[in-house]
């Protein structure tokens, strides 16, 4: 299971980080930091989001 983790955690923090940019850049947050810390947030979102779908998926 933890392969599996891995694997969809590369496709979700990925697509997690980029919704979350796009989310603070709809919201007028145009500057570096509000766009660091959303790519963090999504990247440390995808750990639970990507061990659910696996757990899910076996």
């Amino acid at each position: 299971m933890a392969r599996l983790t891995l694997l969809l955690f590369t496709i979700a923090s990925t697509t997690l980080m980029g919704v979350a940019i796009v989310i603070a850049l709809v919201a007028g947050w145009d500057t570096t930091q509000p766009i660091i810390i959303a790519a963090a947030l999504g990247f440390v979102a995808a750990m639970p989001v990507s061990w659910y779908v696996a757990r899910q998926l076996i």
